[in-house]
């Protein structure tokens, strides 16, 4: 299971594949890297890896969807069982997995604002495990805190209000010191929650609404999942969907991609392979005020984007490949993600409007703070991740918030070559600046999560209206996480 190891070398990574070749930074990672790059599934052996098929000779599927078993009462109820399966990723090839009720990659389950959802969870793993609804304004007892466990065979009932409005958020294990390892072997889904803002826009919906789960994977000999906690290097599989750049059957019509990192530690910048047009309508937090024309989506980990596509604009029989422009690894291993096939034409009523949603205006701020995260760089063998200076400890409170007030956070990543992001459990934010200038319309919309390149600083506006109680922020770079790098709050 995760320990506090090195991730220096897979953090190093994450900011592109130009790290790959600095001569500077070798040195620190020489070391680590080697050992990643040789182990076998359980990180010692040296197995070669097992071969992974040509790009596009896989279909990518859709996700399934987690069906109720009870609506009574005015809320939905789920049952829902934690357990490692076996379930085909590479062609022909078994993979084990951590999955709710089966499913890898995780499934979808879809809520309504003001509506209740309980999910019971029965945990059949050996270990414990938390389950985190990312994104979702809850109660502490609801949050799944890292030290808030379910332990190996009991059960466990999260109550999800659902008292925000709609947004793409996600549900992942928590468990400290376990939630890296838990979450690269499936333990990862999508909470898709709407509301009649939402619900009365003409987008693209039904089989043309399309959410799309990335991350990056390594397999052994076996064909089973490669975990080391520090190796990006070696993690060169792009998923969509859990299966390895697979090609997508589309109308020539518009769709709505609801895209989702889900990796550890990989960024991705995506583009279309021909340079076109990609209409972002959303973020973490929801849909955007205004959609905006771009010809790339950034996504650090755990963030999200809403995006639609019009394939009308190419003729059937075309073929357009979703491009990663990031490292690590090669642009023949990581470059492409998966290939959109225009198949069929498609009569099409959807449309984008003008204008998506009104956001209110910002309360005032009271408060002001300023939040550091760091981690050792200087090559030595058990490097801590830091918030403002200090491991996470589960019974310190670094910051007290009075419920009903908004602040403004700072947050800097202090490091020269590591990355970071910044995950706040219970509120969506809005990014008010990034290096002393307004955000671009990628960040205008409501957040979650939002990425921290080296020496990169962003200002936050966050209103803290909802619970009292403990919560914590932290690094979502999952391994930096479970190094130290997250701290608690406190709403009182």
């Amino acid at each position: 299971m995760v320990t506090r190891r090195s991730v220096l070398g897979g953090a190093l990574a994450a900011t592109g594949a130009g790290l790959l070749t600095g001569g500077a930074l070798m040195p620190l990672l020489s070391a680590r890297t080697a050992q990643a790059a040789g182990a076998g599934s359980d990180g010692s052996g040296g197995a070669a890896a097992v071969a992974v098929p040509a790009p596009f000779t896989v279909r990518m599927p859709t996700l399934p969807v987690l069906s109720p078993i009870s609506t009574l009462g005015g809320q939905d109820l789920y049952y829902v069982t934690i357990k490692e399966v076996a379930r085909e990723i590479l062609p022909g090839v078994q993979t084990k997995v951590l999955t709710y009720d089966g499913h890898f990659p995780g499934p979808v389950l879809r809520a309504r604002s003001g509506r209740k959802v309980v999910v019971r969870h029965r945990n059949t793993l050996g270990m414990p495990i938390a389950v985190h609804l990312h994104g979702g304004s809850v109660s502490p007892e609801n949050d799944g805190s890292p030290m808030d466990t379910v332990a190996p065979g009991t059960s466990r009932t999260y109550t999800y209000p659902n008292q925000q409005p709609h947004a793409p958020l996600w549900f992942h294990d928590h468990a400290h010191h376990m939630e890296s390892e838990h979450v690269y072997r499936g333990l990862s889904g999508s909470y898709l929650l709407t509301d009649d803002v939402e619900s009365a826009l003409p987008l693209p919906s039904g089989q043309y609404e399309v959410p799309i789960a990335l991350r990056d994977a390594r397999f052994d000999a076996a064909g089973q999942l490669v975990y080391v906690m520090d190796d990006v290097f070696g993690r060169t599989t792009i998923l969509a969907n859990g299966r390895p750049t697979p090609y997508f059957p589309v109308a020539a019509r518009k769709y709505r991609f609801r895209l989702l990192n889900s990796s550890n530690m990989r960024f991705f910048q995506l583009r279309l392979s021909d340079g076109g047009p990609l209409v972002q309508i959303g973020t973490d937090g929801g849909l955007l005020e205004r959609p905006f024309t771009t010809d790339t989506v950034g996504l650090s980990p755990a963030e999200r984007a809403d995006v639609v596509i019009d394939f009308s604009r190419y003729p059937v029989g075309t073929k357009i490949v979703l491009e990663n422009t990031l490292g690590p690894g090669t642009p023949d291993q990581v470059g492409q993600v998966l290939r959109f096939d225009v198949v069929r034409t498609a009569a099409d009523p959807s449309r984008v409007p003008d204008v998506l949603r009104t956001l209110p205006p910002l309360p005032a701020a009271t408060v002001e703070r300023n939040i550091v995260l760091s981690m050792d760089e200087d090559g030595r063998q058990e490097p801590r991740g830091l918030m403002d200076g200090q491991v996470w400890d589960p019974d310190r409170i670094d910051q007290t918030v009075t419920h009903g007030t908004s602040e403004i956070w700072t947050v800097t990543n202090a490091n020269k070559i590591v990355p970071h992001n910044f995950h706040m459990h219970l509120v969506q934010f809005r990014v008010l600046e990034r290096g002393g200038a307004p955000v671009g319309p990628a960040e205008a919309g409501l957040k979650d999560t939002v990425r921290l390149f080296p020496g990169e600083t962003v200002k936050l506006h966050a209103t803290f209206a909802s619970y009292r109680g403990t919560y914590v922020y932290h690094c979502h770079l999952l391994d930096h996480s479970a190094m130290g790098m997250m701290a608690n709050f406190r709403v009182r």
